[in-house]
């Protein structure tokens, strides 16, 4: 029986892939998660692992090919496979590796390896955070081991058995690849059980990101523009494996007006802290999320023509209809009636009017999205997170609540899935749960716009020619002025000043 190894979905927006080598030829024996081929998109690199173990029977698409999520790559006959190494137990540092293996000590019970797990499309490394179990401690299944960081989340490491832990590989701020080895549980194990001594091994230094010219040469979609635009290797910085040059960061130096790579800002030297205060300083390494939220902020300023349009909204009416039914809406739907709900729904109802805020730039090209994904900011111990509350736009207000009440409770408890956090095209930050009174908030790339809340305080108003008090949110919107002009972003916020003055328009759809 013949299995088919066919291309895996890629990420969001990405429908294709150019075939960059295979590394097997036909009638070589192969075993499970073996890689088998190189895919590149425009922005990643990928291997695809064997499915199952045998012989490479066919090769269905060549080297240089560009082929479709989905498509036909190759078969595999049953058979022939070559049994597995010690190495490929302990991990091949590839995505494709099994995250636990079983192997039989010399002396004693079954030993199950704990490998880096995948965190999904384009995530090949992660950072070591705490460590909740050491050498000799028991473990029950599913209970967390360690805790793994990545650029964009952190996730617990649960153990697949009950046992002892017998050897620990790694030590808080490692830096680990997808499928490496992280620890070996003795399955059965009691605590008090002897086992030989184990030492961590010496860490291997990871090597040096090489520069495009040096490393391995261009994607040919990459090469093929280049030649098309005149440029050459060395004028783009590669993103890819060993510094490789991909299609996506071809467009991206061609946005900059760039044929040349612009020289690296040098580092300037801290000076260093008189002894007086040194002794009373703390230095401590950013976490990788923090990081990357550190070098995304900076990025969104670099790239976008960011600018800020501020409105204020008069809350009584919301305020008004969620005390009148915050009860009975609790009862039906199991969830306390926010405010959220209500900005939710009103930004998909002013993005349906103004699509520009709802698009983004793709070079030469935009992306209008006919559906509205929304980011809900979320301040976490480890950092800001943006989950997103999928095709808001159909959602009721109870549902929106719901989801939105799921996600905050995954980010605190650092469970956040890969999924929870791609795709949105818009975002909301609420400032004012911290007593933020007005502020000018961040694109989140590549999205083109971001609304932020803030504090709901009485001020005076003038309304009828009569002064009142009313409860007031100040509401700033920033984005991207090469998409979105002037006037569509004054409207945008008027859009949602109206509805939310007046929630009666949500029900009616006016």
């Amino acid at each position: 029986m013949a299995t088919e190894i066919r291309v895996p979905t890629l990420g969001e927006s990405v429908a294709e892939a150019t075939i960059a080598r295979w590394m097997k030829k036909v009638g070589d024996a192969i075993a499970t998660d073996e890689p088998l081929v190189e895919l590149e998109t425009d922005k990643v690199s990928i291997e695809v692992p064997a499915p199952a173990a045998g012989t490479l029977e066919e090769i269905a698409a060549q080297e240089g090919e560009t082929v479709e999520v989905g498509a036909l790559l190759g078969m595999i006959a049953a058979g022939g496979a070559k049994p597995k190494t010690e190495t490929d137990k302990a991990g091949s540092g590839k995505p494709g590796a099994k995250e636990n293996q079983e192997t039989k000590m010399a002396g004693g019970g079954q030993i199950v390896e704990v490998n880096v797990p995948s965190a999904g499309e384009s995530v090949t490394e992660a950072q070591v955070g705490e460590i909740y179990k050491k050498v000799g401690d028991a473990v029950k299944t599913d209970e967390a081991l360690l805790e793994l960081e990545t650029d964009k989340a952190a996730q617990e490491v649960m153990s697949p058995v009950d046992g002892v832990i017998r050897e620990l590989m790694v030590s808080s701020g490692d830096e680990v690849a997808v499928g490496s080895l992280l620890l070996r549980i003795e399955q059965g194990a009691s605590a008090g059980a002897a086992a030989p001594a184990a030492e961590k091994p010496a860490a291997a230094s990871p090597a040096p990101a090489k520069p495009a010219e040096s490393g391995r040469p261009p994607a040919p979609s990459a090469q093929k523009l280049m030649t098309e635009q005149g440029l050459k290797a060395s004028d783009v910085a590669g993103s890819g494996k060993e510094g490789q040059v991909l299609k996506g960061d071809v467009l991206a130096a061609l946005e900059r007006g760039a044929p040349s790579q612009p020289a690296e800002t040098p580092k300037v030297a801290r000076p260093a802290s008189p002894v007086e205060d040194e002794a009373r300083e703390e230095r401590v390494k950013m976490t990788r999320l923090r990081q990357t939220i550190a070098r995304r902020l900076k990025d969104a300023q670099a790239t976008a023509a960011m600018l800020t349009t501020f409105n204020e909204v008069d809350m009584t009416a919301v305020m008004e209809l969620r005390k009148k039914y915050k009860d009975l809406f609790e009862k039906k739907h199991g969830v306390k009636l926010g405010f959220m709900g209500f900005f939710t729904k009103a930004v998909c109802y002013a993005l349906k009017e103004i699509p520009a805020v709802n698009a983004e730039i793709d070079g030469t090209d935009l992306i209008y999205k006919n559906f509205c994904h929304i980011g809900v900011a979320v301040g976490t111990d480890r950092g800001l997170v943006v989950p997103v509350v999928r095709d808001a736009d159909r959602m009721g207000i109870a549902e929106i609540e719901k989801e939105i009440g799921r996600l905050g409770l995954a980010a605190r408890d650092g469970k956040l899935s890969m999924a929870d956090m791609q795709g949105g095209t818009f975002t909301i930050s609420n400032g004012g749960v911290y007593g933020s009174l007005m502020s000018t908030p961040i694109l989140n790339a590549p999205q083109s716009g971001i609304l932020g809340m803030h504090k709901i305080q009485e001020r005076p108003m003038v309304v009828g020619g009569q002064i009142v008090i009313r409860p007031m949110m100040y509401l700033a919107l920033s984005y991207d002025h090469r998409i979105v002009d002037g006037k569509e972003a004054v409207t945008f916020l008027v859009r949602i000043k109206d509805v939310l003055e007046d929630p009666e328009r949500l029900v009616l759809d006016l």
